[in-house]
């Protein structure tokens, strides 16, 4: 090669200094291209590397697929679309000569070449490049078993004599394209065992359900999924629809309790009647009484006519609360009386009302830490928590991740008018991921995706998780499985020192996992309580803990409380 590393001038190096140049440039690049990363990513990397052995003007990767259009082009410091923009400036002749021949095209100026047709070098230059500057050009082809895949490009500026040296450079060049197009065989290769190995499990999924048949689920609107533990789910909201009885959905945020709840109104008797909803955790105390009873005119300020509350309107019908856990302790009791009489009063008015209503809640809290702390009235936790359904977590329904995930991608393209599907490569990748959002992040990711991706088909390398960008990854950390636990009015008194053996061991488990890292046990629980101030539920949450397997922590190990 005539440039060595960051050179911004051409220097006459010896040859076996020039050997060398050129071995550190095919090792820096070869470890490179072994790197278990996107191919974008990897050829972007393996151009900055040539970068920095070339004096380049201009560089180049281009891949085609099997009709011959650019399916991924990536350049030197430069966008998709303006790698892009760069490529159409180059002839077609040109690089159909390159593919069609494999054999390299070297140019010393390439814009006083017109035998394959008009080229247009503005834009290979860095800003500020005058018109007429001169440009070699060096093309050589990439080729996957002996099949032209695409052709890497180098251009540089020159002034008073050419700047090639063909020989060294091209053959520097060539084994470049050889190691890219060992990697694309790889990648191929790659992705062909993951389409296999797909298929091979949706085989392996359709002959274990044809040998241990499930219960066929309900056919309800809206609930995806076939797999065991939806189907279980499905079942028992079909069966608890049947009776009138409350329901308290329980689960992760996400997991779809409010279409569950309506699932659940929907197949009863009471469908022909009114399926009210509210948020509790969307309005203070002194507004969700009188959403949920309604006002008299004049009852406070602003009350200028009679207003109905949720209660009322879902006469007959289906009351959904959703998020029940964050109310107050005194809300509760005017909540309970209700539920025990099925009576109440306006606020501001003296006539009782009755009403006759189906009532679901829902909550992803804890009801059984929050009613042993008093934070959660007991009588109120069993009268809601008549049939507790726990919605299991997306993570823990991968099979039915596939099926949700063309499902979202329909209602896009119904949508936005297109027709964009997903490759097997991109189900796989989904069923990789922890969703920590569960189906209202899945549906998220799949309408972002859809998008911002360039072509009609999702591959797995269009995901913001292949490209180091998914926020919501640095959500998730494993937690204990959500279990129904029996409930005491009141704190039960502290354990003894010696009560390893009184905890569950899914619960004891889960206290060591999480303590588990870099540093011992002790450090880490010390290094959580100095955190937080000393605060034991505090620490808890920032562990994943509850506050009794920290206080079964802090006296396994001794460590005397702090009063800060």
């Amino acid at each position: 090669m005539s440039a060595v590393p960051n050179a911004g001038k051409q220097v006459t190096v010896s040859r076996g200094s020039r050997r060398n140049t050129d071995l550190q440039g095919i090792y820096e690049i070869s470890k490179i291209l072994c790197q278990p990363a996107a191919l974008p990513r990897v050829l972007k990397s393996t151009l900055g590397v040539l970068d920095s052995f070339f004096d380049m003007s201009l560089g180049l990767i281009a891949l085609f697929d099997e009709a011959g259009d650019a399916e991924l082009v990536v350049g030197t410091h430069l966008s998709d679309a303006d790698a892009r923009l760069r490529l159409a400036a180059i002839p077609e002749r040109a690089i159909g000569q390159i593919v069609v021949t494999h054999i390299p095209l070297v140019l010393e100026n390439a814009a006083a070449d017109e035998s394959y047709g008009r080229w247009d070098t503005t834009l290979w230059g860095p800003p500020g490049t005058p018109p007429g500057t001169r440009f070699s050009f060096i093309g050589v082809p990439i080729d996957v078993q002996d099949r032209a895949t695409g052709v890497l490009i180098v251009a540089r500026t020159w002034h008073d004599r050419p700047n090639l040296h063909p020989g060294g450079e091209v053959d520097f060049l060539r084994m470049v394209a050889n190691l890219i197009g060992q990697t694309l065989r790889l990648h191929e290769a790659l992705a062909r065992d993951r389409e296999r190995l797909i298929e091979d499990q949706r085989n392996l999924e359709k002959a274990r359900r044809h040998a241990h048949p499930a219960a066929q689920p309900a056919d309800i609107a809206g609930i995806i999924g076939s797999s065991p533990t939806i189907s279980a789910v499905v079942e028992k909201v079909r069966v608890a629809a049947q009776r009138d009885v409350t329901v308290l959905l329980r689960g992760e945020s996400g997991t779809g309790k409010e279409l569950f709840a309506r699932a659940l109104h929907n197949i009863s008797h009471r469908r022909d009647k009114p399926f009210v909803t509210l948020n509790c955790a969307a309005l203070p105390e002194s507004v969700l009484e009188s959403e949920l009873f309604g006002h008299e005119k004049g009852a406070f300020t602003g009350a200028m006519s009679l207003r109905k509350g949720r209660f009322e309107l879902a006469d007959g019908g289906t009351l959904f609360l959703d998020e029940i856990g964050e109310i107050s302790p005194a809300f509760q009791a005017k909540l309970l009386r209700v539920l025990q009489e099925g009576e109440f009063e306006r606020v501001g008015g003296t006539r009782t009302l009755k009403v006759n209503v189906r009532l679901v809640a829902a909550t992803n809290r804890n009801l059984e830490e929050a009613v042993t702390k008093g934070a959660f009235r007991a009588d109120l936790y069993y009268r809601i928590s008549v049939v507790p359904i726990v919605l299991p977590a997306l993570r823990d329904r991968r099979g039915d991740i596939p099926q949700l995930a063309d499902e979202f991608l329909r209602r896009f393209n119904r949508e936005n008018a297109t027709e964009i599907v997903l490759d097997a490569s991109a189900h796989a990748l989904l069923m990789q991921c922890n969703f920590p959002g569960n189906v209202r992040e899945l549906e998220n990711c799949i309408r972002r995706t859809a998008t911002l991706v360039p072509g009609h088909r999702i591959t797995d390398h269009d995901f913001a998780c292949r490209n180091d960008v998914c926020l919501s990854a640095l959500l998730w950390k494993p937690s204990a499985p959500l279990v129904t636990l029996p409930v005491a009015p009141a704190a039960r008194p502290a354990e003894p020192a010696h009560a390893a053996a009184d905890l569950p061991c899914d619960k004891a488990d889960a206290c060591a996992v999480a303590l588990q890292g870099g540093k011992g046990e002790r450090e880490r629980l010390m290094d959580a309580m100095e955190r937080t101030g000393w605060v034991q539920a505090k620490a808890a949450r920032l562990l994943g803990l509850t506050p009794r397997q920290i206080g079964y922590a802090l006296r396994k190990h001794d460590i005397p409380i702090r009063k800060l």
